[in-house]
C-alpha cells in the first residue's frame, strides 16, 4: 500500500528519502539529509530546533545500503498499488488556468503570449541587439568598487541611449532628426520604452536568440526600474511586455478568442508520414479560418492584419510547446516502452548508488524509473507553463531589490523571487498530488547561490529542450543512417543492432543523468528540483566519453548548453 512505499529505509533522509541522514531533530524526532534540513527548518519555530550531526561525508564506517535491496527504496520491492502505479506517468498540470472550454483556456493562455514582431518592430530589434553587444553594461556597473554605482549605473544606461539614437540616425536620418533633433532622452521616453519592450518580447518568443544581449538588458533594466535611477534619469525604460490578449483588449477585440475557430486558425501542421494532400488539405483549411476570423472580427481599430498577426502569435506558442514541451513527452515514451518498474532486464537495470559511477544518489530500479518519470513530467509542466514563468520571472527582476554576491560562480544578482516562487511550488505540489508519493526532495532553490534570480532560472529551464532534444534526434535518425552499409555494418557489430543500441543510450542517459551528480555537495545537485537539471546538464559534458558517441557525431549536429556552462 501506498504507505509502506513511502517507508524511510533507516539512515536516509525522511524527508527525500534517497540521501543519508545527516541531522536528527530532536524536536521532530526524525533524521534528514543536509538539503531538507536547511529547507524546512528556515522559517517559523523550525529554526529554534535543536540538531545533531548523526552523519558525516566520507565516514567508511557507514555501511552503504543494496542497491537491489529494499532498503534502499521508498517503494519496496513491488509494494505500490496498481492504482498508484497507474496513475503515475500522467501529470496534466495547468497552473495558470482552470477552464473547461477551447474558448476560455485560450483566453487565459493569450495574457502570457507576446505578440508577434512587425517589421518596424524587427527594425527597431536590429539596432537593439547592436548596441547591446558593444555595452559593456555588465562589466562596468556588477563589479567591486569604491566609486559610486548609481553614477556608473546612469552615465552606462546614457550612454546605451545614446548609441541606440546614433544608430537610429544612421539607420533612418529623417525619423532620427524627428525623434532626436533637439530633444532631450527624457522627451523620448516612450521610444526608449517601446524598443527595450521589443527586446524582451522577442526573447520570449525565441529563447535561443540574443543569449548575450538579454542579460545586458534585464540587468540595465533592473537597475533603471530603482526609484533613485529613474528619478535621476528623469525617464522610465519600463514598459509592459504586448500580449495576444493586452493587444486585442486596447483595440475591443477579445471576443475573437471565443470563436472555436481560432483553434482552427492556430493549430500546428506536421507532416509526420501524412500524405501530401492530407498536407495541403489541413492548410487551405487553417487559412481559410484565418481569413474568416480577420474579416469577421476587424473593426475600427483592429484591421484584419492586425488579428492574423495575434492569430500567427498564438500559432508561434503552440510551435513553442511542439519544441520546449514535446521532448519530455518522447523521453517519457521511450521510458515507458524500453522500462517497466517491476521487471529488471538482463544489462538494463536503472539502478545506481551513490558513490559508483559518479552517482551521488542511492537507488534501485523501481525507485529510479518513477524518479525519472516524475522528473519529466515536472519539466513538462514547466515547459508547458513557460509563458506565463516567464512573465513572473519578468516581473520579478524589475519589482525587488537585489545584492551583489560571490556564489562561486563569480559576482551574481541575488534577487527575491516571491511571484515565480510561488507558481513553482503550485506547479510542484500539484504534481506531488497527481503521483500519490514523491521520490526525492522539494527543495526548489530561488534567490540563493544555486539559483540567484529569476533570469538564471528562466534560462536554467530553457536548456531542457536543449539537452533532450539531440538525443531525440539520435534515436530517432538511427533507422536512417543505418541505410548505408558501412554504418550498418559499424552499428552492428559494435552495438548488436539499432535496437540494442538505442536501449543502451536510453539506458545510460536515465542512470547517470538522474545520479545526483554535478556538483560536489547536495546544495547545488542531488535531487532536489534543480538539481535534477543540473545531473542532466553533466551527462552532457562528459557525452564525448561515452561509447556511443561517435553515433551521435552522425546523426546531430551536437549544441548541448551542458556542454559550456553548468545551468546551475
Amino acid at each position: 500500500d501506498l504507505a509502506a512505499a513511502q517507508a524511510t529505509a533507516e539512515g536516509f533522509c525522511v524527508e527525500c528519502k534517497d540521501q543519508e541522514a545527516f541531522y536528527s531533530c530532536e524536536q521532530c524526532s526524525e533524521e534528514f539529509c543536509e538539503v531538507c534540513y536547511g529547507m524546512l527548518h528556515r522559517t517559523g519555530n523550525r529554526t529554534r530546533h535543536i540538531k545533531k550531526e548523526i552523519f558525516k561525508p566520507g565516514n567508511k564506517g557507514t555501511p552503504a545500503p543494496s542497491v537491489n535491496g529494499m532498503s534502499t527504496s521508498t517503494s519496496k520491492g513491488s509494494s505500490l498499488s496498481d492504482e498508484t502505479l497507474a496513475e503515475l506517468p500522467e501529470s496534466k498540470v495547468i497552473v495558470s488556468s482552470g477552464s473547461s472550454t477551447f474558448g476560455d483556456w485560450i483566453t487565459q493562455r493569450a495574457k502570457y503570449i507576446p505578440m508577434r514582431l512587425d517589421l518596424s518592430e524587427r527594425k527597431l530589434l536590429r539596432l537593439l541587439e547592436a548596441a547591446l553587444n558593444v555595452s559593456e553594461y555588465t562589466d562596468k556597473v556588477d563589479i567591486l568598487s569604491y566609486t559610486s554605482k548609481s553614477k556608473r549605473i546612469i552615465h552606462q544606461i546614457k550612454d546605451l541611449c545614446a548609441i541606440i539614437s546614433g544608430l537610429v540616425v544612421a539607420n533612418d536620418y529623417r525619423r532620427g532628426q524627428e525623434l532626436f533633433a533637439d530633444k532631450s532622452f527624457e522627451d523620448n521616453e516612450e521610444f526608449f520604452q517601446v524598443i527595450f519592450e521589443i527586446g524582451r518580447r522577442h526573447k520570449i518568443m525565441n529563447p535561443e536568440k540574443m543569449r548575450n544581449a538579454y542579460g545586458k538588458l534585464m540587468y540595465l533594466l533592473m537597475d533603471a526600474s530603482t526609484e533613485e535611477i529613474e528619478s535621476t534619469l528623469g525617464f522610465s525604460c519600463i514598459a509592459p511586455i504586448k500580449t495576444v490578449y493586452s493587444f486585442l483588449k486596447e483595440r475591443g477585440g477579445t471576443d475573437l478568442l471565443n470563436n472555436d475557430l481560432v483553434m482552427e486558425a492556430t493549430k500546428e501542421i506536421i507532416a509526420d508520414g501524412k500524405p501530401r494532400q492530407q498536407i495541403q488539405q489541413e492548410i487551405r483549411k487553417k487559412e481559410r479560418s484565418i481569413e474568416v476570423l480577420s474579416r469577421k472580427y476587424a473593426n475600427g481599430n483592429l484591421t484584419p492584419d492586425e488579428i492574423k498577426t495575434c492569430l500567427y502569435s498564438i500559432g508561434d506558442n503552440h510551435s513553442f510547446l511542439r519544441t520546449n514541451r514535446d521532448p519530455c513527452d518522447k523521453m517519457l515514451k521511450y521510458l515507458t516502452q524500453f522500462f517497466q518498474p517491476n521487471a529488471v532486464e538482463d544489462g538494463y537495470s536503472l539502478a545506481i548508488q551513490s558513490g559508483r559511477q559518479g552517482a551521488r544518489l542511492t537507488h534501485n530500479h523501481e525507485t529510479q524509473y518513477w524518479y525519472i518519470n516524475q522528473t519529466l513530467n515536472l519539466w513538462r509542466e514547466i515547459a508547458h507553463e513557460m509563458f506565463y514563468l516567464w512573465m513572473l520571472a519578468d516581473d520579478d527582476m524589475l519589482n525587488n531589490d537585489y545584492r551583489l554576491r560571490d556564489t562561486g560562480q563569480g559576482l551574481q544578482r541575488l534577487q527575491s523571487c516571491p511571484s515565480i516562487s510561488k507558481a513553482m511550488h503550485t506547479i510542484l505540489h500539484k504534481a506531488q498530488q497527481k503521483a500519490g508519493y514523491w521520490v526525492g526532495s522539494s527543495v526548489i532553490h530561488l534567490g540563493d547561490s544555486n539559483v540567484p534570480n529569476a533570469f538564471m532560472f528562466i534560462d536554467k529551464y530553457n536548456q531542457v529542450a536543449r539537452i533532450l532534444n539531440p538525443i531525440i534526434s539520435t534515436l530517432d535518425k538511427l533507422e536512417e543512417i543505418v541505410k548505408d552499409d558501412g554504418i550498418s555494418t559499424y552499428i552492428n557489430d559494435t552495438y548488436g543492432g539499432v535496437q540494442s543500441l538505442r536501449k543502451e543510450i536510453v539506458c545510460d542517459f536515465f542512470r547517470s543523468a538522474f545520479d545526483g551528480s554535478g556538483a560536489d555537495n547536495f546544495f547545488s545537485a542531488g535531487s532536489c528540483i534543480d538539481g535534477r537539471l543540473t545531473s542532466a546538464w553533466n551527462w552532457c559534458s562528459q557525452i564525448e566519453k561515452k561509447s556511443f558517441f561517435p553515433v551521435f557525431l552522425l546523426t546531430v549536429s551536437l549544441e548541448f548548453m551542458g556542454c559550456s556552462a553548468a545551468p546551475h
